[in-house]
């Protein structure tokens, strides 16, 4: 299985994640929003709509179109953070940054 084909298939696993989590259902960012030059656009966004409206989609463009991955991915230890700040569930926690970390592992390793 190519590296790209695997990144869609742990982005998929990330959002039945995220939706066991009750983390995906979120509002689309207004158009301003995705001009944050902060990182996660801290400043515009929820950690959860930048990674289904920012991160899950760029990287599902980027595979599709085979085209060069990120250099580094380390998305988990923030997910991790703010998971812990808005009390999640210690299970749901677990699972979602999991599939996070396969996804940070995809990327860096490749």
């Amino acid at each position: 299985m190519s590296v790209y084909a695997e990144l869609q298939t742990a982005l998929r696993e990330l959002e039945a994640a995220m939706k066991a989590a009750n983390l995906w259902r979120v509002p689309t960012p207004d158009a301003s929003a995705f001009e944050s030059q902060e990182p996660f656009c801290v400043d515009t966004m929820s950690l959860p709509q930048w990674v289904r409206f920012v991160f899950v989609t760029r990287l599902d463009a980027l595979a599709e179109a085979k085209g060069p991955l990120p250099a580094k991915c380390d998305v988990a230890p923030a997910m991790a953070a703010y998971l812990i700040q808005e009390k999640v569930r210690a299970s749901d926690h677990l699972l979602v940054v999991r599939a996070f970390e396969k996804v940070d592992q995809l990327i860096t390793d490749n």
